[in-house]
């Protein structure tokens, strides 16, 4: 199984599936893609492989997981999908002390790659609780984010060897 199959299952399991919570900042979603992020998406009837065409398209190649080391590529992607691509990129870049210029190139990729992937793991899963801690919805949907970053950095770590 790939490292993509592994991840999207994971979202997957997360998200569940057709939600229309007017208390979610998410809005109407089903398996956790959004119809405020593709609005002319019948979300009420997306399909299994509908989403994970649009995981992959839009999450995982848009913060190019592809390319980044197993553990940091679930994490990261995992991150895109539930608090938005820009801000996974952001937190990644902050974390690496590079430039926060919101796009993964070569010097993103070099500094991920130089580093201990379980320590920068870890190191992003802290950025990723202190978002949730500022964001808006912390009192409602906060613990279950939580419990959703822990299984996430436990995956990133059975992952990465």
């Amino acid at each position: 199984m790939s490292l993509f199959d592994q991840a999207v299952i994971f979202v997957l399991d997360q998200e569940g599936g057709y939600v229309n919570d007017p208390q979610d900042p998410g809005g109407e979603t089903n398996m956790g893609i959004s119809k405020r992020s593709f609005p002319d998406l019948d979300i009420a009837h997306l399909t299994r492989e509908q989403a994970v065409a649009i995981y992959r398209r839009a999450y995982w190649m848009a913060a190019h997981c592809d390319e980044l080391p197993a553990q940091l590529a679930v994490i990261v992607f995992d991150g895109a999908v539930n608090q938005g691509v820009g801000a996974a990129i952001h937190m990644l870049q902050e974390e690496l002390g590079v430039a926060v210029d919101g796009v993964i190139g070569p010097v993103t990729l070099r500094a991920a790659r130089a580093r201990n992937h379980d320590d920068l793991a870890l190191r992003y899963a802290a950025r990723r609780a202190w978002r949730y801690e500022i964001a808006r919805q912390e009192e409602r949907f906060g613990l279950g984010w939580f419990r959703r970053l822990f299984a996430c950095y436990r995956l990133a770590l059975l992952v990465g060897g």
